[in-house]
């Protein structure tokens, strides 16, 4: 026999108590009902629940009490907030709770329907097979982007992926998809930095038929191509401001409207941006919009350099052999692989791509010598190298100097120190052992 999957709806008005009740019975579910914080508490202790709606305001607390209490209890139940129209400051702070989404008053039925539909697939098993074909690698920098990812896909709300070019930021979005209960919908990828201005709000919304010259049909914007699944805003921080006002108000309020027509359509996308440049200090300087960095940024997760895998080089090597040359792809004698090893790599996992496909293409044997890769200095890094000293030593002593100022400015608070340097505590710990910081 089936299971019938219960819901529990936290809220203090009787009415839409009774609205989300009858909903969720048409759709099969088995819903039972709370009216404050202390009610939903004692609910979700004694356990059996699926999924959990609460409204933002309760007679004894927030809906967020509801979602710490989840998280502190270590309790397996996606949970959406409802909240007033116009508040959505309230559903960003519980997504960073651990929220899986919100809806805001009034609350459309649609949405509603949506929403539980998408929240009682989040449980769908990870297959480990899927994050292997995105993101290879057992350093500890991947690894923990890779538990990241999993985490992250299990809600609902907006993720900012930071990290320089070339480090996998798409790969990572799409594995974020792929492991998310919105796998079996669309993933439209966007790049903001190619599209015309002038383009932009039919790109992103549609239009129809007549709306401006040249419109000879109507035609679905990527917001519409990505309906149940998910928006990938590939270079984010080039939007015009202008721009950033229309997708501001489209994710705020989960609607869109095509140029030239009456009506707004319904959204049931989820928004994951990426771009390589420094989003906040483009917000001070004016450049991008505070409002929506704070819309787009709930769930951040930042993409490791190249330099920072160095252990797993020569597993990227190896799979990227075998995938430009087949079975008679050329291997990397041990000097080449020395050289992989103490390059720069300022393109990241871009430029070894380029490094060994061009190997590859121009090898005169079964194996690939140093002067095969055709390694370049690195500018960036060449000026302060002592004339005796290796280039990973010099890497080396950079990050270290790095980490021991940030652990003096923090008065040796590890945590407030790998926050300063934007990595994870996880990731600092890993670093100071490896470099010999006490």
């Amino acid at each position: 026999m089936t299971k019938t999957l219960r819901v529990l709806i936290v809220d203090d008005e009787p009415d839409i108590r009774e609205l989300l009740e009858l909903t969720l019975l048409k759709m099969g579910l088995a819903p039972a009902c709370a009216g404050s914080v202390a009610e939903a508490r004692a609910a979700l202790d004694a356990g059996g629940f699926d999924l959990a709606l609460t409204d933002m305001r309760l007679p004894d607390g927030e809906g967020l009490d509801v979602v710490n209490h989840i998280g502190e209890a270590g309790l397996d139940v996606p949970i959406a907030v409802i909240t007033a129209y116009g508040s959505a400051d309230n559903a960003v702070r519980a997504m960073k709770a651990g929220a899986f989404d919100y809806l805001q008053k009034p609350v459309s039925l649609a949405q509603l329907r949506s929403l539980v539909k998408t929240a009682l697939k989040v449980e769908t098993p990870v297959a480990k097979a899927v994050a292997q074909q995105r993101l290879l690698g057992e350093s500890p920098a991947i690894q923990e982007a890779l538990r990241l990812a999993d985490k992250l896909s299990r809600s609902q709300a907006a993720v900012y992926i930071g990290g320089e070019s070339g480090t996998g930021k798409e790969q990572a979005a799409r594995l974020i998809h792929e492991l998310g209960p919105r796998a079996d919908k669309p993933f439209v990828a966007v790049n903001c930095g190619a599209i015309p201005e002038a383009l932009m709000e039919s790109e992103f919304f549609g239009c129809r038929k007549g709306a401006f010259t040249g419109a000879d049909a109507d035609r679905d914007g990527f917001f519409q191509q990505a309906q149940g699944g998910t928006l990938f805003l590939d270079e984010v921080a080039d939007l015009p401001l202008a721009m950033q006002v229309k997708l501001l108000r489209a994710i705020q309020e989960k609607t869109v409207r095509k140029l030239g027509a009456s009506q707004e359509e319904a959204l049931d996308v989820r928004i994951i941006c990426a771009t390589h440049r420094d989003l906040a200090a483009r917000v001070e300087s004016g450049q991008f919009r505070q409002d929506l960095y704070y819309r787009l940024n709930v769930l951040p997760l930042k993409m490791p350099p190249l330099r920072e895998l160095r252990d797993d080089i020569p597993l990227f090597a190896e799979r990227l052999l075998q995938r430009f040359g087949g079975a008679a792809a050329p291997q990397l004698s041990a000097d080449a692989r020395r050289a992989l090893l103490d390059y720069a790599y300022p393109g990241n996992f871009r430029e070894l791509e380029n490094i060994l496909e061009r190997a590859v293409a121009l090898a005169a044997g079964p194996s690939l010598s140093r002067a095969d890769l055709q390694l370049t200095p690195c500018a960036d890094y060449a000026p302060e190298l002592g004339s005796d000293e290796p280039l990973q030593d010099y890497l080396d002593r950079v990050e270290r100097e790095a980490i021991v100022k940030a652990l003096e400015g923090t008065r040796y608070n590890r945590t407030q120190a790998a926050k300063k340097l934007g990595v994870t505590f996880r990731s600092l710990r890993y670093r100071m052992e490896r470099l010999g910081v006490k």
